[in-house]
């Protein structure tokens, strides 16, 4: 991947808020994880961890579709009942950062930990690294890049912060470059690393499969974006849950595939493709940002579920790489099944009353309602009368009062059939209210 200019050496301590550039490791957790890389040999008299002895569960197994069980005996089990380190358990991780490189293959892989080497830790989901990732890099009266409509946890996560969200326009390819580019014109890219310097710091956006939009970003707009981050010196958080979702091979390329600064923090999810009550995410990015996520996670949950990273790592291990992306396949071949089917019965049903374009990725179908201005009380109070529930749209804008005529209908839970039946009463809703 090609980028004109130089390559920048980033200053990843101007990004930084006030209580993150505040945070210190925790001499607990260090312990921790110190005691964790030590010899059986070790006597440890340090930590304050309960005795596993103490706990009701003794092993488990559990059976996996068309694959081997997973076995915990009671060693096992008593370190998955166990504190662990905050990053994630060791063999987890870096069977993840093994498949970022195949998938990716970032430029930051090679780099040194100051500038910016590519690091990974384990989340509680990846809503919980986009929270750490939000308190560690946006303050009261930020700017900050968004795509809108965009997803409502996002819009939960930082509109308390008191930063001044900015709405980068989208269609169904993702975030127009060229309206971005006309929002940051307002600013000199000579000020960026000035202090006080009001130029957005960060970008968020989904780039597959967007919540609730559907859509997804081709491989040249993501090209254009990062070229005015690099312009105007700001992080891009690919926050890309549905990034196994994608329809079509081959996969779209990431901002982390061609993040040659160490300006990308991004998030995955496994929730859509092995488990979402597992609740396993990961950030992926420069060392000395991951770093710092690290140290916000010691001060809340401390770490990710060992019994559940267990479960995942064992499963991956016995799979493979390649055992991973058959699994994933079918994921796929379900959900791409499942998006045909709404679009059959919005071609049946709603042609003449609502527009849409078909996703590419994700588990979304994002639907203009012709004649609605908004859909709010439609589908709140009459939808419910018809026994038929979507999302109104108004709920993804970063103001949710503002008039929206689309709603969100998600084809991920319901049958072909019930989806039918759906969109024939929503078909009627729109013509009593037309």
């Amino acid at each position: 991947m090609f980028f004109r200019g130089p390559i920048r050496s980033m200053n990843y301590a101007r990004f930084l808020t006030a209580v993150s550039a505040a945070r210190r490791p925790s001499p607990i957790r260090i312990l921790t994880e110190l005691q964790q890389r030590s010899p059986p040999s070790l006597i440890s008299l340090a930590g304050g961890a309960p005795n596993p002895n103490t706990f009701p569960f003794q092993s488990a197994t559990i059976k996996v579709k068309g694959g081997e069980a997973l076995v915990l005996d009671e060693p096992l089990m008593k370190r998955a009942l166990q504190y662990s380190g905050s990053y994630g358990i060791p063999e987890l991780l870096s069977w993840m950062k093994d498949l970022q490189k195949s998938l990716h293959n970032p430029p930051t892989a090679g780099f040194s930990p100051e500038r910016g080497q590519m690091e990974m830790c384990v989340t509680t989901g990846s809503q919980e690294g986009l929270c750490k990732i939000f308190e560690m890099l946006v303050s009261s009266g930020d700017n900050v890049l968004l795509d809108a409509p965009t997803y409502s946890g996002t819009l939960a996560a930082l509109q308390p912060l008191g930063c001044n969200l900015i709405n980068v326009p989208s269609d169904h390819h993702g975030m127009i470059p060229a309206d971005l580019r006309k929002i940051l014109g307002q600013w000199d890219p000579a000020e960026a690393q000035k202090p006080g310097s009001s130029i957005p710091r960060v970008l968020y956006t989904i780039p597959n499969g967007g919540n609730p939009t559907g859509a997804s970003m081709t491989h040249e707009r993501k090209q254009e974006v990062y070229e005015l981050a690099r312009k105007y010196d700001f992080l891009i958080i690919e926050d890309d849950p549905y990034y196994f979702l994608q329809f079509q091979k081959p996969w779209a390329p990431t901002f982390l595939s061609m993040d040659v600064d160490g300006r990308v923090l991004r998030t995955d999810s496994f929730s859509k493709i092995l488990s979402s009550g597992l609740r396993i995410g990961f950030v992926t990015g420069p060392k000395p940002l991951v770093e710092r996520v690290v140290l916000h996670i010691q001060a809340s949950t401390m770490h990710t579920s060992t019994f559940t990273q267990l479960m995942v790592s064992q499963l991956l291990h016995n799979w493979g790489p390649g055992g991973f992306l058959k699994h994933i396949d079918g994921v796929i071949d379900f959900y791409r099944s499942q998006r045909n089917s709404m679009l059959s019965s919005a071609d049946k049903w709603l042609k003449d009353v609502a527009e849409w374009h078909p996703p590419m990725a994700g588990m979304f179908l994002w639907i203009k309602l012709k004649g609605i201005k908004d859909t709010q009380q439609l589908i709140m109070e009459r939808a419910l009368e018809k026994e038929v529930l979507l999302v109104p749209g108004g709920v993804f804008n970063i103001n949710s009062s503002d008039p929206c005529p689309y709603v969100r209908a998600a084809f991920s839970l319901s049958t072909p059939q019930q989806i039918d039946e759906a969109f024939r009463r929503l078909a009627d809703l729109i013509k009593e209210a037309m």
